[in-house]
């Protein structure tokens, strides 16, 4: 016999016992003697969900001043929690008072394997019914394809009128060429101007002999 593989499925055994073992735990739920409606709803409902977890709870309710001197009002606290989680625990311990402090155990009604294999099947039902769904959901892709159109569902004038050739608009007439505007006449180049200090042509020299008097 190979001592290693009995090693291994002793360890395997022992992992699988470790699994589906379920340790029961003392879940404590706290109460005021003057609580308000609305939280003690919310006490109810955690009170609830531990029960269904297949855990045990303790209802502690705290006295303070004189109302440590009204128990009865304490019991009446309990008693109407334990009515209200009837559906899934019972009563194990009736209410005691513990110094300033009255107390109440409530049993699940289901161990905690019980719970969780109910827990188990409840999320394979889910499943099974999301996949249900999911299969019955119309494919699209096979779907026939749709022929009417958005404009069969105006009037048939409407259909008329938009399926008419549309008539050309008239031709614009060409607009008149503009006359070309008249070029600027060329300018004549300047006269070459007379260089500064020439003399003029056919003036008498400056400093020149003055013509004499006419002989007889």
């Amino acid at each position: 016999m190979d001592f290693g593989k009995y090693k291994y499925e002793a360890a395997v055994k022992a992992r699988e016992s470790r699994k589906n073992q379920a340790n029961t735990v003392l879940k404590e739920v706290r109460f005021r003697l003057k609580i308000d409606t609305h939280d003690y709803d919310t006490k109810v409902g955690h009170a609830k969900r531990f029960l269904s977890a297949g855990d045990k709870v303790k209802a502690m309710i705290q006295f303070r001043g004189r109302e440590q001197q009204r128990p009865e009002m304490g019991v009446r606290l309990l008693q109407r929690l334990a009515d209200d989680v009837a559906e899934v625990g019972a009563v194990e311990t009736t209410p005691r008072v513990d110094g300033r402090n009255m107390v109440m155990v409530i049993g699940p009604l289901k161990n905690k394997a019980e719970a969780r294999a109910e827990a188990r099947k409840q999320q394979q039902r889910e499943k099974s019914k999301a996949e249900n769904e999911r299969k019955q959901r119309v494919d699209t892709s096979s779907a026939e394809s749709v022929t009417q159109s958005i404009g069969d569902a105006f009037p048939e004038e409407l259909r008329r009128a938009a399926s008419a050739p549309a008539e050309k608009p008239a031709a614009e007439k060409p607009a008149a060429e503009k006359p070309a505007a008249a070029k600027p006449a060329a300018r004549k180049p300047a006269a070459p101007s007379a260089k500064p200090g020439a003399p003029k042509p056919g003036a008498p020299k400056p400093g020149g002999a003055k013509p004499g008097p006419a002989k007889k």
